[in-house]
């Protein structure tokens, strides 16, 4: 590294700066509105319950299990009794983006020697779609899976190999349990660059040929290996449900793509994302600028995992869509600037990307405003449920996917974060989280996605018309009925249920009248060759 002066976007004081940025929209929502985080709280609650409330024991099993998908489960149970659960999950996801923005630039520095300009137009994918999405565990194992790569490259790049061989033991099976996909995809990472370290040993006699460096970079990342062994015990067992199936959905990976920056409007999404492309093609295509054969070759090991994980992996979908957006970060990242490009270039460069930057934080700032705005309105209507209330909840959502997505499909969530009320929008796969329900007087309305109504039956999905769901809802096993923008429905379905607070269209109702309404319903709105039966109630 040569001792000349660092220009601004490499000081220290500017990365500081672009972490703190980084977490500006999260500051005014009092719940971060990231779509399953809501669903998420309403889990830590009962899992900090801790058996104080009988009731949450006849509704929800929880038990601790070691599994890769704990990241927030754990951090919860000391930062909830020192902010309360709340802030304490809000610190926690602001500390997401910080992580991938301090991240991604201590690896353009361990890499390039110097952080390039290119690399601050990879910064707005700390809030990419499946850090939107809620996915809180996954994001905070990959924001320190970046940061973990960068101490790789580091500990590497000093000769610290055996320091840091006995590091990485204990630091892959602490990321493996914040979530699984952190550390596989810290380990794609290491692999790369090992195998770019090991090749260009040839430089001083020592090194082989690409199928030596693949050996013996396999050979370097034994110490990332152990929680293979953890993988086995997890998915091994007869708890563990779940198929892994959707391979090679094209249609759906070139979306995935396409969605990597996708929040509120759609033009502005798409726009920025097709400034990430021309940087990406600036590279190809200008000679003045180069990539990196160390981050590029990781760049396209993310890329193959993407195009080659299915959809859904053990019942869990989205798999593969939570890679598209840290590959692109990775290309981005790789690039820099070749000794032909003038100072005035590069500083233009970098305050391109400072302005870039700046944009998508002042429009995620907005967005999450707005989101945090609808979302307070909502949840007023707690104010009038009792704790303790057997609740049921009904979100209204459209067949398309519009590209506002609502943030609003799990805030039954936070009725029992706050209310220990009943949440029917908790997922129920054993061995994927450490929570079941097991309300069995529920039937079919027990947990996600029976919170989901539609105003028609969707084509390929398992959400309800919302008549289907007013005309079977089992009464007998619910006190209040919460409806959050609901699409049109006959009043003759909500017969027996008083009405106690209104927002707009969304509306709770408190069941008087445990009968089921006499209605007759459209066959159309049924799937072929199955009808929803109503379960025995007591």
């Amino acid at each position: 590294m040569t001792a000349e002066r660092l220009h601004w976007w490499q000081t220290r004081w500017f990365v500081v700066a672009m972490v703190i940025v980084s977490i500006v929209p999260l500051i005014r929502p009092a719940i971060p509105p990231l779509v399953d985080l809501l669903g998420h709280m309403g889990r830590y609650r009962v899992q900090l319950d801790a058996g104080a409330h009988a009731w949450l024991a006849d509704w929800y099993n929880f038990q601790w299990s070691l599994i890769g998908n704990l990241g927030v489960d754990l951090l919860i149970e000391p930062l909830s009794r020192l902010f309360g659960l709340e802030l304490a999950v809000k610190l926690i996801v602001m500390a997401i983006p910080a992580l991938t923005v301090s991240g991604l630039l201590w690896i353009a520095r361990e890499v390039h020697g110097r952080i390039p300009p290119t690399a601050l137009f990879a910064l707005p994918l700390a809030y990419c779609y499946p850090v939107q999405f809620g996915f809180v565990n996954f994001a905070l194992s990959m924001g320190l899976a970046l940061n973990l790569f960068a101490l790789w490259l580091r500990m590497g790049r000093l000769g610290h190999l055996s320091w840091r061989a006995a590091l990485f033991v204990p630091l892959s099976c602490a990321l493996w349990v914040c979530h699984t996909f952190g550390w596989g995809v810290l380990g794609v990472l290491a692999f790369s660059s090992e195998m770019i370290r090991q090749h260009d040993l040839r430089k001083d006699g020592r090194g082989g040929h690409w199928l030596e460096s693949w050996i013996r970079a396999g050979l370097g990342c034994l110490p990332l290996a152990l929680p293979f062994v953890l993988m086995v015990f997890w998915r091994s067992g007869d708890h563990v449900t779940g198929k892994t199936t959707d391979w090679f959905n094209w249609r759906w990976k070139i979306n995935w793509v396409l969605m990597v920056l996708r929040d509120r409007w759609m033009a502005f999404d798409i726009a920025s994302l097709t400034v990430l492309f021309v940087i990406m093609f600036k590279g190809m295509r200008d000679s003045r600028v180069e990539y990196s054969r160390n981050l590029s070759l990781s760049a396209l090991f993310l890329l193959a995992m993407y195009l080659l994980l299915p959809r859904i992996v053990f019942g869990s979908a989205y798999a593969d869509m939570r890679l598209a957006p840290y590959a692109l970060a990775i290309g981005l990242i790789a690039l820099r600037p070749r000794a032909g490009l003038s100072m005035r270039g590069a500083t233009t460069l970098a305050a391109l990307g400072l302005l870039f930057f700046g944009v998508r934080m002042a429009g995620t700032t907005a967005s999450f405003w707005m989101f945090a705005q609808d979302q307070d309105r909502k949840l007023a209507a707690l104010d009038h449920v009792p704790e303790g209330a057997r609740l049921l909840t009904m979100v209204g959502r459209r067949c398309v996917d519009d590209w506002t997505y609502s943030r609003l499909e799990h805030v039954p969530g936070i009725a029992l974060e706050r209310k220990l009320a009943y949440a029917n929008d908790q997922w129920s796969m054993a061995g994927a989280q450490l929570l079941t329900a097991r309300y069995a007087i529920a039937g079919q309305f027990a947990h996600d996605p029976s919170q989901i109504v539609t105003g028609v039956r969707c084509r390929g999905e398992w959400w309800r018309p919302i008549a289907v769901s007013l005309a079977y809802l089992p009464r007998r096993a619910f006190d209040y009925v919460w409806l959050i923008n609901p699409p049109p429905y006959d009043q003759a379905l909500v017969a027996g249920l008083t009405p106690i607070w209104h927002d707009g269209s969304s509306i709770l109702f408190r069941i008087d009248d445990r009968r089921r309404p006499n209605v007759t319903l459209n066959p159309a709105l049924f799937p072929p060759r199955r009808r929803l039966v109503s379960r025995p109630t007591v």
